[in-house]
């Protein structure tokens, strides 16, 4: 489990982007760079990471299910997301 500080510095990132969103949009249409580098750091969405729904954690996620290699393999095994099968040969 990652710590829940970084999980709130996360969230309010993601807080900040949409708050900044149209801004940014606006301002790289016109090309004004120079007010688009006095927003703050935290806008930027490359300033964004995946999490894990469940735990947070950053490393060895899967997109297309917003979990950790680790939450989707326990998911899997129980059978609790469709689709997904254990694969034997």
């Amino acid at each position: 489990m990652a710590k829940k500080s970084i999980i709130a510095r996360d969230e309010k990132r993601k807080k900040m982007i949409a708050q900044y969103a149209e801004k940014r949009i606006e301002l790289k249409k016109i090309g004004d760079y120079e007010s688009l580098a006095k927003l703050p750091r935290n806008s930027s969405r490359t300033r964004l990471t995946n999490r894990c729904i469940e735990t947070g954690r950053s490393r060895g996620y899967m997109r297309r299910f917003g979990l950790s290699r680790i939450s989707f393999r326990e998911h899997a095994s129980k059978g609790e997301i469709p689709g997904i099968t254990k694969s034997s040969w």
